[in-house]
Protein backbone atom coordinates (compact mmCIF):
# COMPACT_ATOMS: atom_id res chain seq x y z
CA UNK A 1 0.00 0.00 0.00
CA UNK A 2 2.75 2.45 0.95
CA UNK A 3 4.64 1.52 -2.21
CA UNK A 4 1.73 2.57 -4.42
CA UNK A 5 1.15 5.68 -2.33
CA UNK A 6 4.74 6.90 -2.62
CA UNK A 7 4.85 5.97 -6.28
CA UNK A 8 1.81 8.17 -6.83
CA UNK A 9 3.33 11.03 -4.80
CA UNK A 10 6.54 10.85 -6.80
CA UNK A 11 4.85 10.73 -10.21
CA UNK A 12 2.24 13.38 -9.52
CA UNK A 13 3.89 15.77 -7.09
CA UNK A 14 7.62 14.92 -7.08
CA UNK A 15 7.28 14.49 -3.32
CA UNK A 16 10.74 14.69 -1.65
CA UNK A 17 12.06 11.28 -0.65
CA UNK A 18 9.28 9.34 -2.36
CA UNK A 19 11.74 7.88 -4.84
CA UNK A 20 13.38 5.94 -2.00
CA UNK A 21 10.54 3.45 -2.20
CA UNK A 22 11.80 2.42 -5.64
CA UNK A 23 14.86 0.87 -4.01
CA UNK A 24 14.49 -2.69 -2.78
CA UNK A 25 17.31 -2.24 -0.27
CA UNK A 26 15.51 0.68 1.40
CA UNK A 27 12.18 -1.11 1.56
CA UNK A 28 13.85 -4.29 2.85
CA UNK A 29 15.44 -2.31 5.69
CA UNK A 30 12.05 -0.81 6.56
CA UNK A 31 10.48 -4.26 6.47
CA UNK A 32 13.00 -5.68 8.93
CA UNK A 33 12.46 -2.78 11.33
CA UNK A 34 8.66 -2.92 11.12
CA UNK A 35 8.57 -6.69 11.62
CA UNK A 36 11.06 -6.52 14.48
CA UNK A 37 9.16 -3.75 16.23
CA UNK A 38 5.81 -5.46 15.83
CA UNK A 39 7.03 -8.87 17.00
CA UNK A 40 8.78 -7.46 20.08
CA UNK A 41 6.26 -4.79 21.12
CA UNK A 42 2.97 -6.43 20.18
CA UNK A 43 4.38 -9.91 20.68
CA UNK A 44 4.46 -9.26 24.43
CA UNK A 45 0.79 -8.28 24.37
CA UNK A 46 -0.08 -11.41 22.40
CA UNK A 47 1.78 -13.56 24.94
CA UNK A 48 -0.13 -11.90 27.80
CA UNK A 49 -3.39 -12.56 25.95
CA UNK A 50 -2.47 -16.23 25.47
CA UNK A 51 -1.73 -16.47 29.20
CA UNK A 52 -5.08 -14.91 30.14
CA UNK A 53 -6.89 -17.36 27.90
CA UNK A 54 -4.81 -20.21 29.37
CA UNK A 55 -3.63 -21.27 25.91
CA UNK A 56 -0.71 -23.24 27.29
CA UNK A 57 1.43 -26.12 26.10
CA UNK A 58 0.48 -29.57 27.30
CA UNK A 59 3.88 -31.26 27.57
CA UNK A 60 4.14 -35.01 27.10
CA UNK A 61 6.23 -36.79 29.69
CA UNK A 62 9.44 -37.87 27.93
CA UNK A 63 11.75 -38.04 30.92
CA UNK A 64 13.74 -34.96 29.91
CA UNK A 65 15.30 -32.58 32.42
CA UNK A 66 13.29 -29.38 32.93
CA UNK A 67 10.41 -30.69 30.86
CA UNK A 68 7.75 -30.33 33.56
CA UNK A 69 8.62 -26.63 33.98
CA UNK A 70 7.52 -25.96 30.40
CA UNK A 71 3.98 -27.15 31.02
CA UNK A 72 1.52 -24.28 30.71
CA UNK A 73 3.87 -22.07 28.66
CA UNK A 74 1.76 -20.18 26.08
CA UNK A 75 1.70 -21.85 22.68
CA UNK A 76 0.35 -20.87 19.25
CA UNK A 77 2.97 -18.10 19.29
CA UNK A 78 3.45 -18.69 15.58
CA UNK A 79 0.69 -16.11 15.23
CA UNK A 80 3.30 -13.51 16.23
CA UNK A 81 5.58 -14.61 13.38
CA UNK A 82 2.78 -14.68 10.82
CA UNK A 83 1.32 -11.29 11.73
CA UNK A 84 4.76 -9.66 12.03
CA UNK A 85 5.62 -10.94 8.56
CA UNK A 86 2.40 -10.10 6.75
CA UNK A 87 1.83 -6.57 8.09
CA UNK A 88 5.12 -5.09 6.71
CA UNK A 89 4.65 -7.05 3.48
CA UNK A 90 1.15 -5.65 2.96
CA UNK A 91 2.43 -2.15 3.70
CA UNK A 92 5.70 -2.10 1.79
CA UNK A 93 5.81 -4.77 -0.92
CA UNK A 94 4.44 -4.59 -4.46
CA UNK A 95 1.27 -6.58 -3.93
CA UNK A 96 0.73 -7.14 -7.64
CA UNK A 97 3.95 -9.18 -7.79
CA UNK A 98 3.12 -12.86 -8.30
CA UNK A 99 5.92 -14.02 -5.99
CA UNK A 100 4.62 -11.87 -3.13
CA UNK A 101 1.05 -13.08 -3.68
CA UNK A 102 2.19 -16.69 -3.65
CA UNK A 103 4.19 -16.19 -0.44
CA UNK A 104 1.23 -14.51 1.26
CA UNK A 105 -0.95 -17.47 0.25
CA UNK A 106 1.68 -19.90 1.57
CA UNK A 107 1.85 -18.10 4.92
CA UNK A 108 -1.91 -17.89 5.41
CA UNK A 109 -2.61 -21.44 4.20
CA UNK A 110 0.01 -23.23 6.30
CA UNK A 111 -0.64 -20.89 9.22
CA UNK A 112 -4.30 -21.94 9.15
CA UNK A 113 -3.42 -25.65 9.11
CA UNK A 114 -0.96 -25.22 11.99
CA UNK A 115 -3.46 -23.09 13.91
CA UNK A 116 -6.12 -25.80 13.54
CA UNK A 117 -3.65 -28.39 14.81
CA UNK A 118 -2.79 -26.29 17.86
CA UNK A 119 -6.46 -25.48 18.47
CA UNK A 120 -7.33 -29.18 18.67
CA UNK A 121 -4.42 -29.80 21.07
CA UNK A 122 -5.24 -26.89 23.38
CA UNK A 123 -9.02 -26.58 23.36
CA UNK A 124 -10.03 -30.16 22.55
CA UNK A 125 -7.35 -31.51 24.91
CA UNK A 126 -6.21 -33.94 22.22
CA UNK A 127 -2.41 -34.19 22.37
CA UNK A 128 -2.22 -35.72 18.87
CA UNK A 129 -3.80 -32.60 17.34
CA UNK A 130 -4.84 -32.63 13.70
CA UNK A 131 -4.38 -36.07 12.20
CA UNK A 132 -1.19 -36.41 10.20
CA UNK A 133 -3.14 -37.37 7.09
CA UNK A 134 -4.90 -34.01 7.01
CA UNK A 135 -1.63 -32.14 7.55
CA UNK A 136 -0.11 -33.96 4.59
CA UNK A 137 -3.18 -33.21 2.47
CA UNK A 138 -2.82 -29.51 3.31
CA UNK A 139 0.87 -29.54 2.41
CA UNK A 140 0.19 -31.40 -0.84
CA UNK A 141 -2.49 -28.88 -1.85
CA UNK A 142 -0.06 -26.03 -1.16
CA UNK A 143 2.63 -27.77 -3.19
CA UNK A 144 0.26 -28.27 -6.13
CA UNK A 145 -0.83 -24.61 -6.07
CA UNK A 146 2.78 -23.38 -5.85
CA UNK A 147 4.02 -25.80 -8.51
CA UNK A 148 1.28 -25.02 -11.03
CA UNK A 149 1.62 -21.27 -10.46
CA UNK A 150 5.39 -21.30 -10.94
CA UNK A 151 5.00 -23.42 -14.06
CA UNK A 152 2.10 -21.73 -15.82
CA UNK A 153 2.02 -18.08 -14.67
CA UNK A 154 3.22 -15.72 -17.38
CA UNK A 155 5.27 -13.52 -14.99
CA UNK A 156 7.36 -16.42 -13.70
CA UNK A 157 10.25 -16.38 -16.17
CA UNK A 158 14.03 -16.54 -16.24
CA UNK A 159 16.42 -14.56 -18.41
CA UNK A 160 18.25 -16.87 -20.77
CA UNK A 161 21.35 -15.94 -22.74
CA UNK A 162 21.28 -16.94 -26.38
CA UNK A 163 23.47 -16.27 -29.35
CA UNK A 164 22.84 -15.77 -33.04
CA UNK A 165 25.17 -15.28 -36.02
CA UNK A 166 25.23 -11.60 -36.91
CA UNK A 167 28.57 -11.15 -38.57
CA UNK A 168 30.74 -13.13 -40.84
CA UNK A 169 33.43 -13.70 -38.23
CA UNK A 170 31.52 -13.46 -34.97
CA UNK A 171 28.48 -14.17 -32.86
CA UNK A 172 26.44 -11.53 -31.13
CA UNK A 173 24.75 -12.57 -27.88
CA UNK A 174 21.33 -11.53 -26.67
CA UNK A 175 19.00 -12.37 -23.83
CA UNK A 176 15.31 -13.08 -23.55
CA UNK A 177 12.86 -13.80 -20.76
CA UNK A 178 11.52 -17.28 -21.16
CA UNK A 179 9.21 -19.73 -19.43
CA UNK A 180 11.45 -22.53 -18.23
CA UNK A 181 11.80 -25.19 -15.55
CA UNK A 182 15.56 -24.76 -15.25
CA UNK A 183 17.10 -24.67 -11.80
CA UNK A 184 20.55 -24.40 -10.25
CA UNK A 185 22.71 -27.41 -9.40
CA UNK A 186 25.38 -26.49 -6.83
CA UNK A 187 29.09 -27.20 -7.28
CA UNK A 188 28.90 -27.77 -11.06
CA UNK A 189 30.38 -25.46 -13.68
CA UNK A 190 27.49 -25.60 -16.13
CA UNK A 191 25.13 -25.64 -13.21
CA UNK A 192 21.72 -25.34 -14.80
CA UNK A 193 19.35 -28.29 -14.97
CA UNK A 194 15.97 -28.44 -16.68
CA UNK A 195 13.29 -30.65 -15.17
CA UNK A 196 11.99 -31.19 -18.69
CA UNK A 197 15.08 -33.33 -19.38
CA UNK A 198 13.63 -36.01 -17.09
CA UNK A 199 10.98 -36.77 -19.70
CA UNK A 200 12.91 -35.92 -22.89
CA UNK A 201 12.81 -39.61 -23.82
CA UNK A 202 9.11 -39.10 -24.56
CA UNK A 203 8.52 -37.49 -28.01
CA UNK A 204 7.15 -33.92 -27.84
CA UNK A 205 6.89 -34.12 -24.04
CA UNK A 206 8.49 -30.75 -23.18
CA UNK A 207 5.13 -28.95 -22.65
CA UNK A 208 4.26 -31.59 -20.06
CA UNK A 209 7.28 -31.02 -17.82
CA UNK A 210 4.87 -29.95 -15.08
CA UNK A 211 4.12 -33.65 -14.56
CA UNK A 212 7.64 -33.95 -13.12
CA UNK A 213 8.02 -30.45 -11.70
CA UNK A 214 4.82 -30.26 -9.61
CA UNK A 215 5.39 -33.54 -7.68
CA UNK A 216 8.92 -32.36 -6.87
CA UNK A 217 7.51 -29.07 -5.52
CA UNK A 218 5.01 -31.03 -3.42
CA UNK A 219 7.84 -33.16 -2.02
CA UNK A 220 9.99 -30.13 -1.13
CA UNK A 221 7.15 -28.24 0.57
CA UNK A 222 6.05 -31.31 2.55
CA UNK A 223 9.57 -32.38 3.54
CA UNK A 224 10.80 -29.02 4.80
CA UNK A 225 7.53 -28.07 6.46
CA UNK A 226 7.69 -31.28 8.48
CA UNK A 227 11.43 -30.83 9.02
CA UNK A 228 10.88 -27.45 10.67
CA UNK A 229 8.07 -28.97 12.74
CA UNK A 230 10.36 -31.72 14.09
CA UNK A 231 13.11 -29.18 14.84
CA UNK A 232 10.78 -27.17 17.08
CA UNK A 233 11.48 -29.20 20.20
CA UNK A 234 13.59 -27.03 22.48
CA UNK A 235 13.66 -23.30 23.21
CA UNK A 236 14.92 -21.17 20.33
CA UNK A 237 16.11 -23.99 18.09
CA UNK A 238 13.61 -23.73 15.24
CA UNK A 239 13.30 -19.93 15.26
CA UNK A 240 17.05 -19.29 15.44
CA UNK A 241 18.00 -21.90 12.85
CA UNK A 242 15.27 -20.66 10.51
CA UNK A 243 16.46 -17.05 10.84
CA UNK A 244 19.92 -18.10 9.63
CA UNK A 245 18.43 -19.97 6.65
CA UNK A 246 16.08 -17.12 5.77
CA UNK A 247 18.90 -14.55 5.86
CA UNK A 248 20.87 -16.67 3.39
CA UNK A 249 17.88 -17.05 1.08
CA UNK A 250 17.45 -13.28 1.26
CA UNK A 251 20.94 -12.82 -0.16
CA UNK A 252 20.17 -15.21 -3.01
CA UNK A 253 16.82 -13.53 -3.69
CA UNK A 254 18.40 -10.08 -3.87
CA UNK A 255 21.22 -11.26 -6.15
CA UNK A 256 18.88 -13.29 -8.37
CA UNK A 257 16.59 -10.27 -8.81
CA UNK A 258 19.39 -7.80 -9.56
CA UNK A 259 20.48 -7.83 -13.20
CA UNK A 260 23.92 -6.36 -12.45
CA UNK A 261 24.97 -8.57 -9.55
CA UNK A 262 23.46 -11.73 -11.03
CA UNK A 263 25.55 -11.13 -14.16
CA UNK A 264 28.69 -10.37 -12.14
CA UNK A 265 28.32 -13.51 -9.98
CA UNK A 266 27.09 -15.59 -12.93
CA UNK A 267 23.84 -16.37 -11.12
CA UNK A 268 20.56 -17.00 -12.91
CA UNK A 269 18.67 -13.69 -13.29
CA UNK A 270 14.98 -13.97 -12.45
CA UNK A 271 12.92 -10.88 -13.40
CA UNK A 272 10.67 -9.57 -10.60
CA UNK A 273 12.30 -11.90 -8.05
CA UNK A 274 14.00 -9.01 -6.25
CA UNK A 275 10.66 -8.24 -4.59
CA UNK A 276 10.98 -11.53 -2.69
CA UNK A 277 13.68 -9.74 -0.67
CA UNK A 278 10.96 -7.59 0.93
CA UNK A 279 9.08 -10.66 2.14
CA UNK A 280 12.30 -12.30 3.33
CA UNK A 281 13.26 -9.16 5.27
CA UNK A 282 9.86 -9.08 7.00
CA UNK A 283 10.08 -12.79 7.75
CA UNK A 284 13.58 -12.40 9.17
CA UNK A 285 12.56 -9.51 11.41
CA UNK A 286 9.56 -11.51 12.64
CA UNK A 287 11.71 -14.54 13.48
CA UNK A 288 14.30 -12.49 15.36
CA UNK A 289 11.59 -10.64 17.29
CA UNK A 290 9.90 -13.91 18.19
CA UNK A 291 13.25 -15.33 19.27
CA UNK A 292 13.42 -12.58 21.91
CA UNK A 293 10.64 -14.40 23.77
CA UNK A 294 11.45 -17.94 22.64
CA UNK A 295 15.02 -18.30 23.88
CA UNK A 296 15.60 -20.28 27.08
CA UNK A 297 13.60 -20.13 29.24
CA UNK A 298 10.88 -19.67 26.62
CA UNK A 299 8.00 -17.32 27.39
CA UNK A 300 6.09 -18.66 24.38
CA UNK A 301 6.20 -21.58 21.95
CA UNK A 302 5.47 -21.17 18.26
CA UNK A 303 3.45 -24.38 18.05
CA UNK A 304 2.57 -25.95 14.72
CA UNK A 305 1.09 -22.56 13.76
CA UNK A 306 4.66 -21.35 13.39
CA UNK A 307 6.77 -24.42 12.63
CA UNK A 308 4.73 -25.81 9.74
CA UNK A 309 4.52 -22.33 8.21
CA UNK A 310 8.24 -21.60 8.55
CA UNK A 311 9.34 -24.75 6.73
CA UNK A 312 6.84 -24.25 3.91
CA UNK A 313 7.88 -20.62 3.37
CA UNK A 314 11.57 -21.54 3.23
CA UNK A 315 10.87 -24.24 0.63
CA UNK A 316 8.69 -21.95 -1.52
CA UNK A 317 11.25 -19.10 -1.48
CA UNK A 318 14.00 -21.50 -2.58
CA UNK A 319 11.80 -22.81 -5.40
CA UNK A 320 11.04 -19.28 -6.58
CA UNK A 321 14.69 -18.30 -6.86
CA UNK A 322 15.65 -21.66 -8.39
CA UNK A 323 17.87 -22.66 -5.46
CA UNK A 324 15.81 -25.58 -4.14
CA UNK A 325 18.64 -28.07 -4.71
CA UNK A 326 20.70 -26.08 -2.19
CA UNK A 327 18.15 -26.68 0.59
CA UNK A 328 19.62 -30.02 1.77
CA UNK A 329 22.83 -28.10 2.50
CA UNK A 330 21.37 -24.82 3.76
CA UNK A 331 18.64 -26.53 5.82
CA UNK A 332 20.94 -29.28 7.03
CA UNK A 333 19.54 -28.89 10.56
CA UNK A 334 16.03 -29.72 9.31
CA UNK A 335 17.38 -32.61 7.24
CA UNK A 336 19.34 -34.11 10.16
CA UNK A 337 16.39 -33.81 12.52
CA UNK A 338 14.06 -35.40 9.97
CA UNK A 339 16.54 -38.12 9.12
CA UNK A 340 17.14 -38.99 12.78
CA UNK A 341 13.42 -39.73 13.21
CA UNK A 342 13.22 -41.77 10.00
CA UNK A 343 16.31 -43.83 10.92
CA UNK A 344 15.14 -44.34 14.49
CA UNK A 345 11.71 -45.61 13.48
CA UNK A 346 13.00 -47.74 10.59
CA UNK A 347 15.75 -49.36 12.70
CA UNK A 348 13.37 -50.00 15.59
CA UNK A 349 10.85 -51.74 13.32
CA UNK A 350 13.58 -53.72 11.56
CA UNK A 351 15.18 -55.01 14.78
CA UNK A 352 11.80 -55.79 16.32
CA UNK A 353 10.85 -57.85 13.29
CA UNK A 354 14.23 -59.62 13.11
CA UNK A 355 15.08 -60.09 16.80
CA UNK A 356 11.70 -59.75 18.46
CA UNK A 357 12.85 -56.66 20.33
CA UNK A 358 13.15 -53.17 18.94
CA UNK A 359 16.50 -51.39 19.25
CA UNK A 360 17.33 -47.71 18.87
CA UNK A 361 20.15 -45.82 17.17
CA UNK A 362 19.66 -42.68 19.29
CA UNK A 363 18.63 -42.36 22.91
CA UNK A 364 15.68 -40.36 21.63
CA UNK A 365 14.63 -38.76 18.36
CA UNK A 366 14.61 -36.08 16.97
CA UNK A 367 18.34 -35.62 17.39
CA UNK A 368 18.21 -32.67 19.82
CA UNK A 369 16.46 -34.91 22.37
CA UNK A 370 19.32 -37.41 22.04
CA UNK A 371 21.74 -34.78 23.33
CA UNK A 372 19.34 -33.84 26.10
CA UNK A 373 19.37 -37.46 27.20
CA UNK A 374 23.17 -37.34 27.22
CA UNK A 375 22.95 -34.53 29.79
CA UNK A 376 23.61 -31.45 27.64
CA UNK A 377 21.70 -28.34 28.67
CA UNK A 378 19.28 -27.25 25.97
CA UNK A 379 20.90 -23.80 25.69
CA UNK A 380 24.20 -25.46 24.76
CA UNK A 381 22.46 -27.74 22.25
CA UNK A 382 20.71 -24.79 20.62
CA UNK A 383 23.89 -22.69 20.48
CA UNK A 384 25.83 -25.48 18.81
CA UNK A 385 23.06 -26.17 16.34
CA UNK A 386 23.07 -22.45 15.49
CA UNK A 387 26.83 -22.59 14.90
CA UNK A 388 26.36 -25.55 12.57
CA UNK A 389 23.58 -23.63 10.83
CA UNK A 390 25.89 -20.64 10.28
CA UNK A 391 28.60 -22.90 8.82
CA UNK A 392 26.06 -24.47 6.46
CA UNK A 393 24.88 -20.99 5.50
CA UNK A 394 28.43 -19.89 4.65
CA UNK A 395 29.00 -23.04 2.60
CA UNK A 396 25.74 -22.38 0.75
CA UNK A 397 26.80 -18.84 -0.12
CA UNK A 398 30.22 -20.07 -1.20
CA UNK A 399 28.55 -22.28 -3.81
CA UNK A 400 28.02 -19.09 -5.81
CA UNK A 401 31.66 -19.35 -6.86
CA UNK A 402 32.58 -23.02 -6.29
CA UNK A 403 31.77 -24.72 -9.57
Amino acid sequence: MLYNLFEYLENQYQFPGASLFQFISFRAALSVLFALMFSTIFGKKIIEYLKRKQIGESVRELGLEGQSEKSGTPTMGGVIIIMSTLIPVLLIAQLQNIYILLLIFTTVWMGAIGFLDDYIKVFRKDKTGLKGFFKIIGQVILGIVVGLTLYFHSEVVVRIEQSSPQFEHGIEGFTKDDKSTITTIPFLKNNEFDYALLIDWIPNATPYAWIVFVPFVVFMVTAFSNGANLTDGIDGLAAGSSAIMVFTLGIFAWVSGNVIFSDYLNVMYIPNAGEITIFVASFLGALIGFLWYNTFPAQVFMGDTGSLTIGAIIAVIALMIRKELLLPLLCGIFVIENLSVVLQVAYFKYTRKKYGEGKRIFLMAPLHHHYQKLGYHESKIVSRFWIIGILLSVLTIVTLKIR
